[in-house]
């Protein structure tokens, strides 16, 4: 059964990678997470619509090389008439006539406003042709704006949550630096010096995830600690205690292990696994594949999950084998 299965993986990334070569970027596949509307639920067919999570997988699989307009042009036409006067947005339920219905707050606007423009800002031509788009983009970051805190030079989570988490701010500093024009650089360097300044622990030697005081004497877990300190890989962060290939091996050497468990019990945390393809450590992301592609489509693999899997796939990486040696401390 497992040799089958590999020579099914084998024979599937040839396709792809054959496909790629001959007719430009793969499509990112959606089937079963986007609906006819655009709705991205967070499952697969599931009742829950994230729109963090469903803009996360589009930016994810664009950075990645995966062709995402036709699932951005649908998303955007269906959050367009659900954003909220204030430039936010909630989370919707699917109820029992499959209708997508306000259920729930974003769980941070922050992010989800920078992440929301950053989407909007894909394709230049959509957003300068529909005065709807403008309307929606000058909203956001409007919205983004007032969540300012000058005292520390970061974003609060909300109007509601007057604190700061770390990556969070990454991700708004992502949105700027890609920002083009006049004092666009200058006021990306200032973030990023503000993010350093105000989550950087020279103690510990490691990045805070919250400005809340509480959150200091709370034992570290996988999510959100360890994960904080890789995610300023993810965005290219330019304030890292060491280069960055060395801070990705440190990083690995830790929690490598622990990463590739995660499945067992929680998301497989595939975001990780992008990262790893990122810094040419295609053995890593081969054991992330061999260790959780068994939970693919099911209650614990979210669609940025199934993005990454794809965008492993579209490199040519299959599951590494045998994958018990998987569990090692990772690249030396």
């Amino acid at each position: 059964m497992r040799r089958t299965l590999l020579h099914s993986l084998v024979w599937l990334t040839a396709v792809l990678v054959s496909r790629c070569t001959l007719a430009g970027p793969l499509p990112l596949d959606l089937r079963g997470y986007a609906d006819d509307a655009g709705a991205i639920s967070v499952v697969h067919e599931g009742a829950s619509m994230d729109p963090y999570f469903a803009i996360q997988a589009l930016l994810l699989a664009h950075d990645s090389g995966l062709e995402v307009d036709p699932h951005v042009q649908r998303l955007v036409a269906w959050l367009l008439p659900r954003q909220k006067p204030d430039g936010t947005f909630d989370r919707f339920c699917r109820g029992v006539l499959q209708r997508w219905e306000p259920c729930q707050r974003a769980d941070a606007d922050d992010s989800l406003l920078a992440m929301w423009s950053r989407l909007l800002e894909l394709t230049p031509a959509a957003l300068a042709a529909h005065p709807g788009w403008q309307r929606s983009h000058a909203a956001a970051r409007a919205a983004l704006d007032r969540l300012y805190q000058p005292s520390r030079g970061i974003y609060m989570v909300s109007h509601l949550s007057l604190h700061g988490l770390f990556m969070d701010n990454l991700e708004v500093w992502w949105l700027r630096a890609q920002a083009s024009g006049p004092g666009a650089k200058v006021e990306a360097g200032a973030l990023a010096k503000a993010i350093h300044s105000t989550f950087w622990n020279p103690v510990d030697g490691r990045f805070l995830v919250s400005t809340q005081l509480e959150h200091r004497s709370v034992k570290p877990g996988f999510y959100p600690d360890a994960v904080a300190q890789i995610f300023p890989l993810l965005v290219g962060f330019p304030h890292l205690p060491q280069p960055a290939a060395a801070y990705y091996r440190s990083w690995m050497r830790e929690h490598r292990r622990e990463w590739l468990a995660q499945g067992a019990t929680d998301y497989p945390w595939g975001l990780i696994a992008v990262i790893a393809l990122q810094h040419g450590d295609t053995e890593s992301a081969a054991c992330w594949i061999a260790r959780s592609a068994r939970l693919r489509h099911g209650a614990r693999w979210s669609v940025t999950d199934e993005t990454a899997y794809q965008i492993l796939l579209s490199r040519g990486l299959t599951a590494r084998a045998p994958a018990a040696n998987c569990l090692d401390r990772g690249p030396a």
